[in-house]
C-alpha cells in the first residue's frame, strides 16, 4: 500500500516516534525506535517484528535501503514517506540517513530462559549507562553467549543509546529485565554457576582454568559493585587486577575481559 507524504510535524506516526524518545513510552508500549540504515537492516535481517518504517525520500539515497522498503511493503509492513524536514525533526543525530523504523519489544521472560536455551549470559546489576548495555550485548554476540539479563534496572536495552552500541546484536539474544530476587532463585532452580568480579576477590580471573555450564556472569553496578548479598549466590568470585591510577575499569570493557576469558576456557 502507498502512502501519502507526511509533511506535518503534528501527524500521529510523527508524534509517536518523538513519544518514543521517553522510556516511559517504551515501557507503556512495548515499542522502540531504530534509526539509520544499517541498524533498520539489522532489524530486519533478524526477522524482528516491525510496527512500521518512516523514511524521508529527499535524504534517503541507498539503493539498499530503498530495495529494504520495497521489501518490507510487499511483506505488508506500513511504510510511510516523510519529508525530509519532518524527518529531520525526529531524527536522533545532525544528517539522518532518511529511514527509522518502529519495533515490537520482544517479550520475553525469565521463566522461558533455561540451559537448554541460555547456557551462558550476563546479568548486570542496575546498569546506568544504556551504551554499556548495548556494548555488552555486542560483545555477547561476539563470543555466542545465550542474552543478557538486566536486574534493577535503571535503564533499559531499547534506549536509543543502547541500539546503537548493540551493533544489532540487540536483535539475536534474549534481553530479560527481572529482579535480583528472582534471577537468585532462577539461577538456583536451573543449577547456573555464578560468576562475580569484584575488587575484593580472592582469585585472579586470569588462574581461573575452566568456567562450566550452565554459566552466568554477575556484573554489579558502576557505582557500587556487586553487594554482599549478591556476591554471596557466587560460586566464584575473581578479580580483574589493577596497577594503574584508577581504582576500576569500565563496566562494558569489565565485562567484554571476562566474557572473552570465559569464552577460551568454557566448559560444556
Amino acid at each position: 500500500m502507498k502512502y501519502d507524504l507526511i509533511t506535518s510535524r503534528t501527524n500521529p506516526k510523527i508524534k509517536q516516534v518523538r513519544a518514543l524518545q521517553n522510556h516511559k513510552e517504551r515501557e507503556v508500549s512495548h515499542l522502540f525506535v531504530v534509526e539509520g540504515i544499517r541498524h533498520v537492516g539489522d532489524a530486519v535481517a533478524a526477522n524482528a517484528d516491525l510496527a512500521f518504517i518512516c523514511y524521508a525520500p529527499d535524504l534517503l539515497i541507498s539503493d539498499f535501503a530503498l530495495n529494504l522498503i520495497h521489501q518490507q511493503t510487499q511483506r505488508g509492513v506500513p511504510c510511510y514517506p516523510v519529508s525530509a524536514d519532518v524527518f529531520e525533526s525526529v531524527a536522533s543525530r545532525e544528517g539522518p540517513q532518511g529511514i527509522l523504523a518502529v519495533v515490537r519489544q520482544p517479550e520475553t521472560a525469565l521463566t522461558d530462559l533455561s540451559p537448554t536455551n541460555f547456557g551462558w549470559g550476563v546479568a548486570l546489576v542496575a546498569p546506568q549507562d544504556p551504551g554499556n548495555v548495548g556494548t555488552t550485548l555486542r560483545t555477547i554476540n561476539a563470543v555466542g553467549a545465550s542474552g543478557l539479563l538486566l536486574l534493577e534496572s535503571g535503564t533499559d536495552a531499547y534506549h536509543p543509546t543502547a541500539i546503537r552500541a548493540s551493533m544489532g546484536a540487540s536483535f539475536w539474544h534474549p534481553i530479560v529485565q527481572t529482579s535480583f530476587a528472582e534471577f537468585a532463585a532462577w539461577a538456583h532452580q536451573h543449577s547456573y554457576h555464578i560468576v562475580g568480579t569484584s575488587a575484593h576477590g580472592s582469585v585472579d580471573y586470569r588462574t581461573v582454568t575452566h568456567y562450566p555450564k550452565p554459566l552466568i556472569l554477575l556484573m554489579g553496578s558502576e557505582r557500587d559493585g556487586l553487594s554482599a548479598e549478591q556476591i554471596a549466590i557466587c560460586h566464584q568470585l575473581v578479580r580483574l587486577p589493577m596497577v594503574g591510577q584508577v581504582s576500576s575499569l569500565n563496566l562494558s570493557v569489565a565485562t567484554g575481559v571476562m566474557l572473552y576469558a570465559m569464552f577460551e576456557k568454557l566448559g560444556s
